[in-house]
């Protein structure tokens, strides 16, 4: 059988070779380029082929990647043994390069910068392989996993978070704001009715909502690659619903369901945004992304009033 190159000899899988997107058909290489003779739906120009964004170093994905892990072994009860080595390798992997500033879950074409989001995830990433190694009681370095999950966490507290205005942040020192850190209670990293988060979902709220709806960042501090503002993101805004329920306010975190429910079409499906200016969904449809957090926070919220 002819040996993947993304395979070692041992067959473990290498997670330098882990990208953030994929084609529909696999493929790795998505070449950008524009097509500068369309306008695009609406003006909304540029018309873009392929994903420069496939290039980026995002290092939230080895924490989806963990996440992932983790809630597979709960469902099954047991980790296959063949798959524990490339566990194994991505963690290891990440031990080398969470230091590193990186692109960030929106794909900025700005500067790299250490993404309060990202170190958060790349803390995911150590602590479910803790619990997975120690549930199943499997061969990992135990004691320096956890030293480097519990500096991750020092870090994120001490550089990421505005004390001033009680407050994450988007990236370390800065005063902007970014919806990805709703998911600092989601992943365990805090607990939900922790004043630091109560802080945050306030600032966010306030700060990136609209109408009660919650942008992903400010386009004007945020260079994006694109001109203009954009629409409120649906995820960003379950996610403010799954953080509100597990801060305890379960009736608010209701209310704004209900809301975004109401903005589904005939069918019951959403896009990526919703505009409110022109009360209607605009960008990608229908967007996976949208539903995902909409049953995530429908589960928040059906746990929080438990």
């Amino acid at each position: 059988m002819r040996q993947s190159r993304y395979l070692d000899a041992d067959g473990t899988g290498d997670p330098r070779a882990i990208q953030i997107m994929y084609g529909i058909g696999g493929e790795r290489r998505l070449t950008e380029f524009e097509l500068p003779h369309l306008p695009g739906y609406e003006g909304s120009e540029p018309v873009r082929v392929g994903n420069a964004a496939s290039e980026q170093f995002q290092l939230d994905v080895y924490g989806e990647v963990a996440n992932v892990m983790y809630i597979g072994t709960e469902a099954l009860g047991h980790v296959e043994a063949r798959l524990w080595p490339r566990w194994r390798a991505i963690v290891d992997h990440v031990e080398t390069i969470w230091r590193e500033p990186d692109d960030g879950i929106w794909e900025s074409r700005g500067d790299r910068r250490h993404y309060t989001y990202s170190k958060v995830m790349a803390w995911v990433v150590f602590d479910r392989a803790l619990r997975i190694a120690e549930r199943f009681e499997l061969d990992a370095p135990l004691e320096r996993w956890t030293a480097i999950r519990d500096e991750i966490h020092r870090e994120v507290c001490e550089h990421g978070y505005d004390r001033e205005r009680r407050t994450f942040t988007q990236y370390y020192g800065s005063r902007e704001l970014d919806a990805s850190i709703l998911n600092i209670p989601l992943v365990g990293f805090l607990p939900g009715d922790d004043e630091r988060v109560t802080g945050t979902i306030d600032a966010v709220a306030r700060e990136l909502g609209r109408d009660g709806f919650v942008s992903r960042y400010s386009t004007a501090d945020t260079d994006d690659g694109l001109p203009g503002d954009e629409g409120q993101f649906l995820a960003c805004s379950f996610w403010l619903v799954s953080a509100l329920a597990l801060n305890g306010r379960v009736d608010d975190a209701r209310a704004l369901f209900e809301r975004l429910l109401g903005l589904t079409n005939d069918l019951g499906l959403l896009a990526e945004e919703y505009d409110v200016g022109r009360g209607r969904q605009v960008g990608n449809f229908p967007q996976a992304f949208s539903h995902l957090t909409l049953i995530l926070a429908a589960r928040a919220i059906t746990q929080a009033a438990a």
